[in-house]
């Protein structure tokens, strides 16, 4: 008999942790293989000193698997989030789990470097920077999730990630091997960012080739699992990033986010280029920032403009997703790691039904 992922998860679940819950209900499995007759995977603990405790788990679920017929051969790590310090063992021989290091240049590789778990890519750029497109990507992934999808969001903004603090995540991602990376989770959402890798005031001060080995590792080397989507915050403009991806990784298409006035659409029109020169499909424009409405009378009125994306969209017959105020409480949550998107309210209700069309549309 040939085990399945879902028939090891199952097994799984008999095992009873001493703090309540199982394996699988608290989701601490993690990189779960298959080859043949052998089986690995991770238990990744919440913390260090959680972690520490856990080895009679490690080696009971080690033994549920073990039982299981056709199994011939079973590799559990236990590892944990947490600060650069001295870790849990990161396999059954102890020790240090290897420094895993982040950059360098792109390695040799055939083929593509799609995750093999993720059914959709979908990037989103904006000509320029300062219209709020890693708003619209935090969010849109949180309201992706709270509508039963499996999301992930990549932070490709390497010069400026920003979604670790708008996520409220301040952690390290695990390494077991010092090559594979276990992504961080919050508000349903699998994450990595090299944000999570650096204090937050340290500047990222790489040439092109380091960029690129950096998006390769954060495609490749990170554990995604299975997601119906990955949504990617590209960073703003048209450079080796945004190329690299759509060329590389089997993109299923891009959205461009701007503001309405007319400097911000100059910049919009030469990211669309971009993917049409890409042959990436454009999935349709965002407005944001379309207007302001007063929360003191209720005047609404329209800072950079009114209706420039929506035109441009129709001009260049890409569709058109909708149109975003600026919001304070938009702002404030993001600030506070808690993206507004999994709250209520106009803002909440606003990305749900963004949301909600990219699951009609198949797109995720």
């Amino acid at each position: 008999m040939t085990q399945t992922r879902d028939s090891i998860l199952d097994a799984l679940r008999a095992l009873t942790l001493p703090d309540g819950g199982d394996l699988v209900s608290r989701d601490m499995v993690r990189a779960l293989r298959i080859e043949g007759e052998k089986v690995s995977f991770i238990i990744e603990a919440e913390t260090p000193e959680a972690a520490r405790g856990m080895d009679g788990v490690r080696r009971a679920a080690e033994q549920i698997v073990s039982r299981l017929p056709g199994v011939d051969g079973v590799s559990v790590a236990l590892t944990a989030h947490g600060p650069t310090q001295k870790a849990p063992p990161a396999a059954p021989q102890g020790g240090e789990p290897p420094t895993l290091k982040m950059g360098g240049h792109m390695k040799p590789q055939e083929g593509s470097m799609k995750p093999s778990g993720v059914k959709t890519i979908i990037g989103i750029g904006s000509g320029k920077g300062g219209v709020g497109k890693s708003t619209v990507a935090t969010n849109l992934a949180v309201a992706l999730a709270r509508q039963g999808r499996r999301v992930g969001l990549l932070d490709a903004d390497i010069y400026g990630p920003s979604v670790p603090r708008m996520m409220g995540v301040n952690k390290r991602p695990a390494s077991p091997d010092g090559k594979t990376i276990i992504p961080l989770k919050n508000h349903g959402v699998t994450m990595m960012s090299i944000g999570f890798m650096l204090p937050e005031e340290k500047a990222v001060v790489w040439r092109g080739p380091m960029l690129m080995g950096a998006l390769q590792q954060m495609l490749t080397q990170v554990e995604w699992g299975e997601l119906d989507t990955l949504l990617v915050d590209l960073p703003p403009g048209t450079g080796d990033v945004a190329m690299t991806l759509c060329q590389k990784a089997e993109v299923t298409g891009a959205i461009v986010v701007s503001t309405p006035q007319d400097v911000a659409l100059l910049d919009a029109r030469k990211a669309l280029n971009m993917f049409d020169l890409l042959k990436t499909p454009v999935l349709g424009l965002i407005e944001n920032m379309a207007s302001y409405i007063c929360p003191n009378c209720g005047h609404e009125a329209h800072i950079f403009g009114e209706g420039g994306v929506r035109s441009e969209a129709e001009k260049l017959g890409h569709p058109f997703l909708g149109a975003l105020p600026i919001s304070l409480e938009t702002r404030i949550a993001g600030d506070a790691g808690t993206p507004i998107a999994a709250g209520e309210g106009p803002m909440a209700e606003a990305y749900a039904n963004l949301a909600k069309r990219f699951i009609e549309g198949g797109l995720a």
